[in-house]
């Protein structure tokens, strides 16, 4: 019994040891991404969502795909905040694939997960940016191609939620909206941290290279099914990727699990399945791992 408590308290020790640095490499990557998230909820939200409502009077064509995919990941509203959005600009006259882009840029990244990709490295920030803005810039272009003049999204019932910033005093309006960020991203920044420790403690580095590393296409394509399951909240995630990347994961298999994650996050998938209908939804799932497989080869051939 005494054998077994000391070799659960040295064990304790260590996994504390590698939760303890990881925590403090990237602490600072999740305040500050909450810090500027909450600080466009409050002061620019309305502003990036006017711009895109004002592009429904422009003759851009397809070109307007591109404003929608940028304006998208300048969005701080998570997928339930975003369809409501979404259904207001169809009701006043948005195009079909300007909104698929908007939608699925909006789903893949934001200025808070944007910041915190930063504690990867600035090659996995670029890939993560790029990525994300091809895979709503495509999503933009299928819709266009085979949906012209048809609906391809149904928002009956989605109702645009009333805000929670309407507290009078700014400064109390962006702390509070700081703290809901603390709340909704903690528990789960903390997860993952804690399962990045036990990975580094238990999970030996030569598995990792063998799965994910390379540029194989077979750790692509695990990279991007296990984001299916594993991806909880992008700040979870972010202590995992670093980890991984350190012990092996190569880029492109990296980019494949930042598309992926996201996009098949349970809760937006259960917002998109109202949204789209099942066809539609199923077309959506296949276009996800199609693209996410797509661009962890392309990545792993030019990095």
């Amino acid at each position: 019994m005494a054998e077994l408590l000391a070799i659960l308290k040295r064990e304790s020790i260590y996994i504390w040891y590698y939760f303890e640095l990881q925590f403090r490499q990237i602490c600072r990557y999740w305040i500050l991404g909450m810090l500027i998230g909450s600080f466009i909820s409050v002061f620019a939200k309305n502003r990036i969502h006017g711009i895109f409502a004002g592009l429904r009077d422009k003759t851009w064509g397809l070109f307007g795909i591109i404003p929608a995919c940028l304006l998208g990941i300048a969005s701080p509203l998570c997928m339930y905040g975003t369809i409501p959005i979404a259904a207001s600009f169809r009701k006043q006259g948005m195009r079909e694939d300007w909104l698929a882009a908007f939608m699925m840029a909006s789903i893949l990244l934001n200025p808070q997960l944007m910041v915190y990709s930063a504690a990867l490295g600035p090659s996995a920030l670029a890939v993560r940016i790029v990525t994300c803005f091809l895979c709503g810039c495509a999503a933009g272009l299928l819709v266009f191609a085979f949906y012209r003049g048809k609906d391809f999204f149904n928002f009956d019932g989605f109702e645009e939620r009333t805000s929670h910033n309407t507290h009078p005093n700014p400064l109390i309006r962006f702390l509070l909206n700081f703290w809901r960020n603390v709340k909704a991203t903690g528990p789960y920044f903390l997860f993952g941290i804690l399962l990045s420790a036990l990975f580094q403690r238990y999970v030996p580095q030569e598995m990792m290279v063998n799965v994910f590393g390379g540029n194989e296409a077979w750790g692509v394509l695990m990279a991007a099914t296990i984001g299916v399951p594993l991806y909880a909240c992008g700040g979870g995630t972010i202590p995992l990727l670093q980890q991984w990347l350190w012990e092996g994961m190569s880029m492109g298999s990296a980019s494949a699990f930042m598309i992926t994650g996201p996009a098949t996050k349970i809760t937006n998938l259960g917002a998109l399945k109202i949204a789209m209908g099942w066809k539609r939804f199923v077309l959506y799932i296949l276009f996800v791992m199609l693209f996410s497989f797509l661009c962890g080869i392309a990545v792993n051939l030019v990095i």
